[in-house]
């Protein structure tokens, strides 16, 4: 086929893909865009004076900062301006690859699995017509989102900002961007449906925050190995360094001619990793719904879990990096004693655990709510009807996803929280495994009434049932940034995650413990009273 055939329709398609999704690119950017002036507008509120401006500082010159936001360089001259870039620039930079990794698996390997692009193929339209509009669509979408951005900026005229810095930070991101764009297209091609690709881009992801969050604590010259890293690199409002923004679009540039060379070479709806045979007969424990779910979830499961303990096992031997930062300044040593110094040290690890352990939490939250989401999907795609037509019950199937998503949520809280005991051990500040284990058993009724939230959700909204996302947004937002910002306790108290003491700082509060599981017991009963009374989904 020519060349000029191979993408043949391809402007109609990148027409139909962005009036399509107009209404979820909106939302998208006045999120993401929006999220970063409210951002902006906390801190000029919070910097009226260099007192203020000295607090926040010090707030931000802690290790757990660091994992978080990556490090702030600016202390002998902060302004309101390098704040900013400090604590939202990795977060903005999270948010516009999970938008990228979003909007990437819609227009490919979902619209495979819906046998949507098989019809559209069968028209006049090119092989790679619809992967090259996809691409159209995310630097479209990147590029409008960085314009947004730093006009934004521009207006809000924040200390120590500058036109340079301002459209750095828009057009970096967007760079950043269309990197993970690119990344979750190859991925794409790689993964034989849209949940495989789906599991590995967030695990691509998950690892290059990981592997940044480690090298920010101890030794940042290793952080532009990471990939993530490079939004750090920009020192926007202070150097202003562009550089990074070339490497990102570099390295998309090169993933991209390899997406296209693989996507030349293979068949539609099939992956360039096949999917393993399966047995020529069932196994014994396939024999109810439950069992089915938890084969089929088997592998987010499996992803879930490991990344999850390998986040907390990262987090736990950072424990003597914090533990000594109070012993490695002999003017504090000198002033509060040596006993005194490690006991502060020791205050200091412990929270950072906790703070560690709540982001784990709202983490294993995620594939609690995927799972539960997936019963309408599911029913939606047909793929339940099968069931329906055999003697399985509605309860059955709402108790066999809402169990299933129960035990992910449970298993996945249970292997960061242990990752990071197993960690820290060995350590000279390293707790007992029971200590740090409360963050588990104090954080497990926030994942039940994440289970029970999110029930309701199905039952009463299936059409809008992504909602329930806002569940782990808002509350990453609110405790994420909450501390920084200065925002009102009651917004943290919003969301389950904050309800739940600081463990393992403090002790569980039992009492908590066994209202939370009640009141989700309940709110999974609510949720399967609604799903009862209404009608199936149809395609």
């Amino acid at each position: 086929m020519k060349r000029n055939q191979e993408t043949a329709q391809t402007g109609y398609l990148t027409r139909m893909y962005l009036r399509r999704d107009r209404i979820a690119i909106l939302i998208w950017l006045l999120g993401i865009v929006g999220g970063a002036a409210s951002g902006a507008s906390k801190i000029i509120g919070l910097t009226g004076n260099d007192k203020a401006v000295a607090s926040l500082v010090h707030t931000m010159d802690t290790p757990a900062m660091a994992a978080m936001f990556g490090p702030f360089k600016a202390t002998q001259s902060a302004s309101t301006a390098s704040i900013f870039s400090a604590t939202m620039m990795v977060f903005m930079g999270l948010a516009i690859a999970i938008m990228n990794i979003y909007f990437a698996i819609r227009n490919t390997r979902t619209q495979e699995d819906n046998g949507v692009l098989e019809m559209v193929r069968a028209h006049s339209v090119g092989r790679q017509s619809s992967l090259l509009a996809t691409l159209y669509e995310l630097i479209i979408i990147n590029l409008l989102n960085g314009v947004l951005m730093s006009v934004t900026l521009q207006a809000m005229n924040m200390d120590g900002a500058d036109a340079t810095g301002n459209w750095l930070f828009g057009m970096g991101l967007a760079a950043c961007g269309l990197m993970f764009g690119a990344f979750t297209l190859l991925i794409a091609q790689l993964a034989s449906n849209a949940r495989g690709a789906t599991t590995m881009s967030y695990s691509l992801l998950g690892i290059l925050y990981i592997l940044r969050a480690l090298t920010d604590v101890q030794n940042t010259d290793y952080t532009w190995w990471t990939v993530f890293g490079w939004v750090e690199k920009f020192g926007v409002y202070g150097k202003n360094n562009w550089l990074p923004a070339l490497y990102m679009i570099a390295l998309a540039a090169i993933v991209l001619v390899i997406t296209f060379v693989v996507s030349a070479q293979r068949d539609l709806g099939s992956g360039l990793l096949p999917d393993r045979p399966g047995r020529a007969h069932a196994s014994a424990f396939l024999a109810g719904p439950t069992s089915l779910i938890f084969r089929l979830e088997r592998t987010s499961l499996i992803a879930w879990v490991v990344g999850l303990f390998i986040y907390g096992a990262s987090m736990g031997s950072l424990f003597d990096t914090i533990g000594d930062m109070m012993n490695s300044s002999p003017m504090v040593v000198k002033i509060i004693g040596p006993a005194a110094a490690q006991a502060a040290g020791r205050t200091m690890t412990l929270e950072f655990a906790s703070m560690m352990a709540t982001v784990m939490a709202i983490g294993a939250s995620v594939p609690v709510i995927a799972t539960l989401l997936r019963l309408n999907s599911d029913e939606q795609k047909g793929w339940l009807e099968s069931m329906h037509a055999r003697p399985v019950s509605r309860f059955q199937l709402f108790g066999a996803y809402s169990l299933v998503a129960t035990v992910i949520g449970l298993l996945t809280l249970f292997a960061g929280n242990i990752g990071m005991a197993i960690g820290s051990q060995g350590m000279k500040h390293a707790f007992s495994v029971g200590r740090l284990m409360r963050a588990f058993w104090g954080f497990s009724p926030a994942i039940l009434m994440t289970v029970g939230i999110a029930a309701v959700v199905v039952g009463l909204l299936p059409r809008l049932q992504k909602l329930a996302w806002i569940l782990p947004i808002y509350a990453l937002l609110s405790i994420y940034l909450g501390g920084l910002l200065d925002f009102p306790e009651w917004t943290k108290k919003v969301t389950p995650f904050g309800w739940i003491r600081k463990v393992p700082l403090h002790t569980v509060q039992w009492d908590q413990v066994g209202l939370l599981v009640v009141v989700s017991c309940v709110l999974v009963l609510i949720g399967y009273s609604l799903y009862r009374r209404r009608d199936l989904i149809e395609n």
